[in-house]
């Protein structure tokens, strides 16, 4: 499932982001890419356990979690702690999927990825290029956010970012273990969930059994 999120963040948390990020000590992002993504990887990104990093996902998370339509669709057991990467000058990362397994730095905690997140914090009219292209079974799909906003999407699906030419694209990427591994049943609890919340005005007993429904579905798929 490919899902928009938007307003994760506020304007004033887009603009504290960019102001710290713009002394941030970015390094190659290539230092922590697999075999498989290091050749066709150019970007920059801050490094793990860098103090702005550290800061900046805090605030990232705890947005999640306040965010109906992000734990809705991704039904979020654990959140790798949000890194951050900067395009610019031509750069650009190739083809690839996300690794199946990501390392918490400095723990000994292993999370699988079912989900990828693109945080975009840069305003699109501030670059040219850039886009976010996810290829799954529809077809392509081409992905320019407004800052602030969020593109949720399997992390087995093939995708790439276009050459950033003009300005410089900022953006926070974050991974998730949902607690219902499947894509195909997050689906459906997310499509029941949101037509559950868009009856709940009617009083009748199908909202109730549909809401039992619900929660036997996630009781019999769930992984906690």
């Amino acid at each position: 499932m490919l899902l928009s999120v938007p307003d994760v963040l506020t304007a004033a948390q887009v603009n504290e982001c960019r102001q710290a990020l713009e002394s941030a000590a970015w390094v190659d992002g290539r230092a922590t890419a697999g075999y498989q993504a290091a050749p066709v990887k150019d970007n920059m990104q801050l490094a793990e356990g860098d103090p702005i990093a550290k800061s900046l996902g805090a605030v990232i998370v705890k947005a999640l979690e306040q965010s109906p339509r992000f734990i809705s669709a991704a039904l979020p057991l654990k959140v790798v702690p949000p890194v951050f990467n900067r395009y610019s000058g031509g750069q650009t990362y190739g083809g690839h999927i996300d690794g199946a397994i990501r390392s918490v730095a400095g723990t000994a905690h292993r999370v699988r990825t079912d989900l990828s997140a693109t945080l975009f914090l840069s305003a699109p009219e501030d670059y040219d290029g850039g886009e976010l292209v996810l290829e799954d079974s529809y077809g392509t799909h081409t992905i320019k956010l407004p800052a602030g906003h969020m593109v949720l999407y399997p992390s087995s699906s093939v995708h790439h970012v276009s050459a950033v030419t003009r300005g410089a694209r900022l953006a926070s990427i974050i991974w998730i273990q949902s607690m219902v591994r499947e894509d195909h049943q997050r689906a459906m609890l997310y499509n029941l969930d949101t037509s559950i919340q868009e009856l709940r005005a009617i009083q009748s007993p199908a909202i109730l059994r549909l809401m039992g429904v619900y929660h036997n579905l996630l009781r019999h798929w769930a992984e906690t």
